[in-house]
């Protein structure tokens, strides 16, 4: 993916170096050594140039962003994709449900990013797969994938630094949780299971959840079926969630609504209910940030899913 980025140098900027200025674009050292690599990877004033260079106003600096290499072990395939945005650095998909992120054991052709590699592929354009918010595979919902590596170094250390806004919707087993709250408890591997996370107060990684009751069930508009009605009676009711993450650990929604009493229903993991639905009911309904190049403000938002 090649990419050309050019930026005028303001009155406030002049005297940094080249180096400084790009910093202050959060631009990573491995960028920059990328970038020194070549010839026309930086340029000012249409010249190459070293980045202990110090800027002037008025000046013009241009970044070429230059990567031919591909993600060789995702094999290209026609998938559908929904492509909520996209422009030169970055995309925003609506993920599917029984569609993993990336390859893996038994799932090695039926992967956004094997869609994705398809996608690129067709243009001709070189694509290394780069995404951000990682989903489980039955949750589905928006995600971020970054289209080049300055682009993709700029949005990991934003969501590492918690500026990505990531809200999410569910369906809980129980009613009674109050209004809202925070779950705040550290996440660890499950020492009986190769892909199960556990509360982990000893040797956990610090996860933070924030949530907050939209609806109770059974009521209005969901007790409509007799059938659906005795089953949530059985289950003691359900209740529809917004949560928003502050940390992002594998599987932590799940592990965090189950630790709390609440487990979100057709978990297979977590709980194995399918009387409802045959996956997680969970969905990344918002994305908000800033643009990792611009900073202009970007704000997505996608309605339920029809199951």
């Amino acid at each position: 993916m090649n990419r050309t980025i050019q930026y005028e140098i303001g009155a406030e900027e002049e005297g940094l170096t080249i180096k400084q200025f790009l910093k202050r674009r959060r631009y990573s050292g491995q960028n920059l050594v990328h970038l020194k690599k070549y010839e026309q990877g930086i340029l000012l004033n249409n010249r190459p140039v070293y980045v202990i260079q110090p800027l002037k106003a008025g000046d013009f600096l241009t970044v070429n962003i230059l990567e031919d290499r591909v993600s060789e072990k995702i094999p290209p395939v026609p998938l559908p994709l929904h492509i909520v945005y996209e422009d030169e650095d970055l995309m925003i998909l609506d993920k599917e449900a029984d569609m993993p992120i990336h390859p893996s054991l038994n799932n090695y052709e039926n992967s956004l990013a094997n869609g994705l590699a398809w996608y690129f592929s067709a243009q001709d354009i070189p694509f290394v797969f780069r995404c951000v918010n990682r989903l489980d595979r039955d949750t589905t919902g928006l995600t971020i994938i970054a289209k080049h590596m300055v682009s993709g170094g700029i949005l990991s250390a934003m969501a590492a630094r918690r500026e990505i806004r990531r809200e999410y919707l569910a369906i809980v087993s129980g009613t009674g949780l109050p209004s809202c709250g925070t779950i705040n408890v550290p996440l660890g591997r499950d020492p009986d299971s190769a892909i199960r996370r556990m509360a982990d107060f000893r040797n956990g990684e610090p996860s933070v959840t924030h949530y907050r009751v939209l609806e109770e069930a059974p009521g209005k508009g969901i007790q409509e079926a007799q059938l659906r009605y005795r089953v949530l009676h059985a289950a003691g009711g359900l209740s529809r969630v917004r949560i928003r993450l502050c940390t992002g650990r594998t599987h932590q929604i799940r592990v965090h609504m189950k630790y709390i009493g609440y487990p979100i229903i057709g978990d297979f993991l977590y709980n194995p209910d399918t009387a409802l639905i045959r996956r997680q009911a969970l969905h990344s309904c918002r994305l908000e940030f800033s643009h990792p190049i611009t900073g202009k403000p970007l704000d997505f938002s996608s309605p339920l899913p029809e199951d």
